[in-house]
């Protein structure tokens, strides 16, 4: 399976913001964007100009880094999100949302997307009632989530149980702690979407 295996923290510099991809982290003074807010490189300190064309590709590589996509699979989604009726920028970050290992991530089972990714792929979920160890896992309207039984005591799994509530659970999804279990009420709308990302622009960088 591809996938980025470079320093996070230098995606976030890259980009010259916080995408959270290193869990807690992010939020103490060992942030690598607090330490070194530029992009890095041996010119990261050179102030480019801000182009309309750079800012749309910006915002491509800051929604595409955020939840862990690499370039091929984004470009499918957006292809997805172009052919369905609404706005496809929106459209495009509910099919983004709707990931498992983002799901995971959102109800607080994984302090970062990437870790999330990881527990998906060693198969510690089920997808009402099914193992399921694709991150990149579509959940519906309904779905429940919850951990497997024998990966309870998982000491990921400890950690996560006693931390829950330190997060902010989405509005569409509802936990159930005592279960380590997750209903997907619904496919997010861009309200309820936290990602800060202006999909205009990237829907203006693929309509090129």
């Amino acid at each position: 399976m591809a996938r980025y295996t470079g320093p996070d923290c230098k995606l976030c510099r890259r980009e010259k913001v916080k995408l959270f991809l290193k869990g807690a982290k992010c939020d103490g003074p060992k942030c690598a964007i607090e330490i070194r807010p530029y992009p890095p490189g041996e010119h990261g300190r050179i102030r480019a100009k801000d182009g309309e064309y750079l800012q749309q590709i910006r915002e491509k590589q800051k929604a595409r880094r955020i939840y862990g996509v690499l370039e091929k699979q984004f470009e499918g989604y957006y292809t997805e999100a172009a052919r369905k009726s609404g706005r496809t920028g929106e459209t495009l970050l509910q099919i983004l949302e709707s990931r498992l290992d983002n799901v995971v991530y959102r109800a607080g089972f994984a302090k970062s997307r990437d870790m999330a990714r990881q527990l998906v792929t060693h198969g510690h979920f089920l997808v009402n009632g099914k193992r399921v160890n694709i991150p990149s896992y579509r959940v519906r309207e309904n779905d429940v989530v919850e951990v497997v039984a024998k990966s309870l005591e998982l000491t990921p799994m400890v950690v996560a149980r006693a931390e829950i509530g330190e997060r902010t659970v989405p509005a569409w999804l509802e936990l159930m702690p005592d279960q380590m279990r997750i209903l997907v009420h619904q496919l997010p709308a861009r309200a309820q979407i936290d990602t800060q990302v202006q999909e205009q622009l990237i829907v203006e960088y693929y309509s090129k």
